[in-house]
């Protein structure tokens, strides 16, 4: 599965899962110490994207992003 380019188009995409079926929605965070690089998945079992940095940018922009998934949890309770 390849990994996508850009970190809005990860960022969007999770949304994305996330509004359509909240339930089976999987995110997985996960460092590799030896290449230095950060590397986020997220599936619904029907879809996976994935995306893979050595930024320390993008790492502020993770903790923005679990904010934002999280104010989506708590705001409405999914049906």
């Amino acid at each position: 599965m390849p990994y996508l380019q850009t970190w809005d188009d990860f960022a969007k995409g999770l949304e994305r899962l996330y509004q359509q079926n909240p339930w089976k929605v999987r995110f997985i965070v996960k460092y590799r110490h030896c290449s230095g690089s950060l590397v986020l998945k997220a599936t619904d079992d029907n879809v996976c994207i994935k995306y893979r940095t050595d930024q320390l940018q993008d790492v502020k922009k993770l903790e923005r992003l679990n904010n934002t998934l999280l104010r989506h949890m708590i705001a409405k309770v999914p049906t």
